[in-house]
């Protein structure tokens, strides 16, 4: 069989605020790519054409437009903050390009030239305040990275604890890669919410995990099991950074590391869903015999992908993916499955939200 050598793109800061997340991609890219290459059975080759915009949010649209205009590349899958996707998509409608982005994200965008292979609000958000209330109680401490993600997803949770009768009992943000916390223990400790939606990211969520563990250790109230921190984009590669701190706190994502298992692969959600935006891509392209990014979304709708993150599906009119939920509780430096759902497919406005149905969980099952 004549493989077609394919150039792509990856976009991935190896530095910065949000390293350990943006090697994970990079690395679940990357084994994805050498499966894809050692495969007799696969009609593509691909070449990595690899940017490192050091977390510097000034770097990501130069360098996307220095790969889709210096080389071949078509396709990238890169960036980890919305900030950086934000900032790249001007870049693909110019040049014509798509982004395969495989990080969750805060929702209510679409973009042709994105591939959205990671959750959306109705795939982490809305599960866990539906798992989190009922358990622990209704009002919220919400805190977050100053910019985008940490707006928009309390913006969401705001409206979430309403719809549940509860109250937010405080909101607090930190510029990125702030460590300061004790302004936001101090308020969390004089408000005593029931949970804390946490969305800050890298050293600004290590360190509030640490501050909150020790808040714990002198204040019984605020142990794990009576009020949680609970969180939409905490994954495996991340835990040896919390030192501990984080055992017993609740995330949800697509895809938690089976320990127990002897394969090898992916061993966090941005991992895998790195790796299966790589597989999908190689697979588009086999089915069309083109890498074109109008050709390649084509294929989406209906058709089912087999991949890292389990069987998948590709929403054709938002290019968001249907996606299994797993809701994890750390224990030590991996999490344990608590609930988990087929495929949930994806709702990136909320569009099809019922209130009523919030605490209903169509799905969700306990994991014996």
């Amino acid at each position: 069989m004549l493989r077609k050598r394919i150039e792509l793109g990856l976009l991935f800061s190896r530095s910065g605020n949000y390293s350990l997340l943006g090697e994970a991609c990079r690395h679940g890219a990357m084994m994805a790519v050498e499966s894809v290459n050692a495969d007799p059975k696969a009609s593509v080759t691909f070449v990595p054409v690899e940017r490192d915009p050091e977390g510097r949010i000034d770097a990501y649209a130069p360098l996307c437009e220095d790969i889709l205009k210096r080389s071949g590349a078509r396709h990238v899958v890169g960036c980890i903050t919305s900030w950086s996707r934000k900032e790249v998509i001007p870049v693909l409608e110019k040049c014509g390009g798509m982004l395969w982005y495989p990080a969750p994200y805060e929702g209510f965008e679409a973009s042709e030239h994105v591939v959205y292979s990671h959750a959306c609000p109705n795939q982490h958000l809305v599960p866990l305040i539906a798992h989190v209330i009922p358990r622990f109680g209704r009002d919220a401490f919400l805190v977050g990275s100053n910019y985008i993600w940490g707006w928009e997803m309390n913006r969401v949770a705001r409206d979430l604890v309403a719809d549940a009768g509860g109250e937010v009992r405080g909101e607090r943000y930190l510029p990125m890669g702030d460590t300061d916390v004790a302004r936001l223990i101090d308020e969390i400790r004089a408000t005593v919410p029931n949970f804390i939606l946490n969305n800050l990211i890298g050293p600004s969520s290590y360190a509030f995990f640490k501050a909150y563990a020790a808040l714990g250790a002198s204040d019984s109230r605020f142990l794990p099991e009576r009020r949680p921190i609970v969180s939409c984009n905490l994954t495996e590669p991340e835990l040896p950074a919390l030192e501990g701190s984080g055992e017993g706190h609740l995330s949800i994502g697509p895809f938690f590391h089976d320990a127990q298992s002897a394969q090898s692969g992916p061993t966090s959600s941005f991992m895998a869903a790195a790796h299966s935006a790589v597989t999908v891509l190689a697979e588009t392209i086999t089915r069309t015999g083109s890498d074109a990014p109008q050709a390649t979304a084509g294929v989406f709708g209906g058709h089912i992908f087999t991949t890292a993150l389990g069987r998948i599906a590709i929403d054709r009119q938002t290019q968001h993916s249907s996606l299994p939920v797993k809701l994890g509780r750390i224990r030590g430096v991996g999490f344990e499955v608590l609930e988990s759902s087929p495929l949930v497919a994806p709702d990136p406005y909320l569009s099809r939200y019922d209130p009523h149905t919030l605490f209903a969980r169509p799905g969700l099952r306990v994991v014996q």
